[in-house]
């Protein structure tokens, strides 16, 4: 079962997306109850932490992405490193990276969310093998981004195990 929530992400916003296995009679992710967290930004990974518990394994991006109000010196962003220390004393295991940094090391910036996804299989949190998943990366990829999605994901595995 698959939701995604749309906040403000037409305007720089957030989107939640959330995939559930196994026999679930709801779409929703309620708090304490998720087993990973893919957090594709710190802060945004620090805010959506109460949906995780003592046995959660959170899978987090380090790149910050400053909201506007930081932008325009109305907020502040925290250090990163608080940020993960603050996650890592909540769950069960913690694997954080710049993604972004290996996203753009393949050539390809916006394949983060194949970096994620490569470091999500490399968790061996979900019952997905890394062969499952790149034959669904290579059918549904276009020609000229697959090499690049495939090198993303790699990478993203070898953070992850």
């Amino acid at each position: 079962m698959v939701s995604e929530i749309h906040g403000m992400a037409q305007r720089g916003g957030i989107v939640e997306s959330a995939v559930l296995l196994g026999d679930v009679s709801s779409p929703i992710v309620s708090n304490g109850e998720a087993d990973v967290l893919v957090g594709f930004e710190p802060a945004e990974t620090l805010r959506t932490l109460a949906r995780c518990n003592e046995g959660s394994v959170v899978i987090a991006n380090t790149r910050p992405l400053p909201p506007f109000t930081v932008s325009i010196g109305q907020g502040k962003y925290p250090p990163v490193d608080e940020i993960l220390d603050l996650i890592r004393k909540r769950v069960k295991k913690l694997i954080s990276f710049d993604g972004n940094a290996l996203a753009e090391e393949v050539g390809n910036p916006l394949s983060l969310n194949m970096v994620m996804l490569g470091a999500l299989i490399g968790s061996a949190t979900i019952p997905v093998s890394a062969e499952q998943m790149k034959a669904v990366i290579s059918s549904s990829t276009k020609k000229a981004f697959l090499d690049s999605n495939i090198k993303a994901f790699d990478l993203g595995m070898k953070k992850a195990l």
